[in-house]
């Protein structure tokens, strides 16, 4: 399922992409805000495989744990890192969604985009942060960690940074009262951008290291 995570996880980042470059170029301003929700679709989907895939992972062979047929829809897990990554960025994946969609309704005021676009926004950036982070220290078994050659690290830290960026255009991203500052939008955009794109970069980094596992567990 990894490959497919990692395929969905893509197009996902890839829309986002697009729709930061033409906010960028001041193209198609209202597309860009369709592409953006679209973008939203694939994360909310590959995240929640992901949730799936932790909520039933197999328990270890030392686990004293009651094992049964039926498998978690979302599991409850607050003890491995791995799930609570996963959980948390899946909730942050639908307000991502909601803040896409409400972006999208025309003549908000600067408080209602606040509400509603705004602070689901900011609240799922922290979210990602926080899922991020988690995926690191379980990668690199440390708070810090540094392991180039370690793919699973790698891809961890490429998604640390785009949750980084995801949070650094959330905070830029606040809608105050009069003109807006076209300076700070800007920068809110390209930062959008910059975490996509380590985003895409995770996410083709998942279809090696998916072919990988495979590999090892056909050895």
């Amino acid at each position: 399922m990894n490959w497919w995570i990692g395929v969905i996880f893509a197009v996902g980042a890839a829309l986002f992409c697009a729709a930061s470059i033409l906010c960028l170029l001041d193209l198609a301003t209202s597309a860009a805000n369709v592409i953006f929700f679209m973008g939203s679709v694939p994360f909310t989907l590959a995240a929640y495989l992901q949730l799936y895939q932790a909520a039933n992972v197999d328990p270890l062979p030392s686990a004293e744990t009651e094992v049964s047929g039926r498998r978690a829809v979302f599991g409850w897990r607050p003890h491995d890192i791995g799930w609570l990554s996963c959980s948390t960025q899946f909730v942050g994946t639908l307000l991502f969604n909601f803040n896409t969609f409400d972006a999208m309704m025309p003549g908000l005021s600067w408080l209602a985009e606040d509400l509603l676009v705004w602070i689901p926004n900011f609240v799922g950036s922290i979210l990602f942060l926080v899922s991020g982070y988690l995926a690191f220290i379980e990668a690199g078994h440390a708070y810090w960690a540094w392991r180039p050659r370690d793919l699973s690290w790698c891809l961890t830290f490429v998604n640390l940074l785009g949750c980084i960026g995801f949070m650094i255009s959330a905070v830029l991203a606040i809608v105050l009262p009069g003109e807006p500052a076209p300076l700070r939008v800007t920068w809110s955009v390209a930062f959008t951008l910059q975490g996509a794109v380590c985003f895409l970069l995770g996410a083709l980094l998942m279809l090696p290291e998916s072919s990988r596992g495979s590999s090892e567990n056909d050895a």
